[in-house]
């Protein structure tokens, strides 16, 4: 009778915590860990190469259009003398508003597009806290939207040089102007596309997600500029796009009325990325994939 009442507590009391840390220290991935992931998944998705595409050639070849309009804009008498008011670092970024669009759409996919393969499940059972896979699209995706950002004002301002020179327009790169210009294109560019992210991620579908996201970033600033309110005019100078323009041109306060300074501009374009994503971050905690 000893030796079986002895033999149970020598083994049992050990073994289970041997069999279990292993386990349980696997079972957590890293923050690394999941940023690789979201690498990985971004890249290998050929919708995501189509917006990065999309972007550089359509703001590159926007601004050549715009640059290539100044001939006709020298031979007309009433016009030719705007051509002294103008900057080149203005026009080197004049395809801010079709970046925003392709930008928007790369924003939205990187959430939504695993919610349409069902890919998010897989996703949330290998990081159930969800908040890190979020954290880890975020900074993605602000790498990412900076970079395309970069490189198509970066062909904008080569292609356009031969054209601006002929006007003495070439931005001057020791311009305090052109930089905030164009560093307030790509602020705003990847301030779009967190917006679209945090709008993706509340509303889980594609096209819900673009319509909403395109509507506020692009479309309401012409619908509501049809009403001629006060209290209207001043709703609009918030949206994205006239609230962007205070950044994207060397006078300061832009076209939007003067509502916004620059400083306003920077917070205005802040929260909306910072607020769709803080509403995100909460439904991702609450709900079930």
């Amino acid at each position: 009778m000893s030796t079986l009442t002895a033999d149970p507590p020598t083994t049992s009391p050990a073994a289970a915590p041997a069999a279990t840390s292993p386990a349980a220290a696997q079972a957590q991935p890293t923050f690394a860990g999941v940023v690789r992931g979201e690498w990985i998944k971004l890249l290998s998705l050929r919708s995501t190469w189509w917006a990065l595409t999309a972007t550089a050639a359509l703001m590159t070849l926007a601004s050549v259009g715009f640059a290539m309009s100044l001939d006709a804009m020298a031979d007309d008498p009433a016009l030719a003398p705007g051509i002294e008011q103008m900057n080149g670092a203005e026009i080197v970024a004049s395809g801010f508003p079709f970046g925003m669009l392709t930008i928007a759409v790369l924003g939205a996919l990187s959430f939504t597009g695993e919610y349409a393969t069902g890919m998010i499940r897989s996703t949330f059972a290998a990081v159930p806290t969800r908040l890190p896979v979020l954290g880890a699209k975020v900074l993605t995706l602000v790498v990412l939207a900076a970079a395309v950002a970069l490189v198509s004002l970066t062909l904008s301002y080569l292609v356009t040089m031969p054209q601006l020179s002929r006007y003495d327009l070439v931005p001057a790169l020791d311009d305090p102007g052109t930089w905030r210009v164009l560093g307030g294109s790509v602020y705003c560019l990847t301030a779009a596309a967190l917006f679209s992210l945090g709008v993706g991620t509340l509303l889980r579908s594609t096209a819900a997600s673009l319509t909403a996201a395109l509507t506020v970033l692009l479309l309401l600033p012409g619908i509501l500029s049809f009403i001629r309110l006060d209290r209207v005019e001043t709703i609009v100078s918030y949206l994205p796009l006239p609230a962007s323009s205070a950044l994207l041109t060397t006078g300061g306060a832009g076209t939007n009325g003067d509502y916004l300074s620059t400083q306003a501009s920077l917070i205005v374009m802040a929260a909306y990325a910072l607020v769709p994503l803080a509403a995100a971050a909460l439904a991702l905690h609450r709900r079930d994939a």
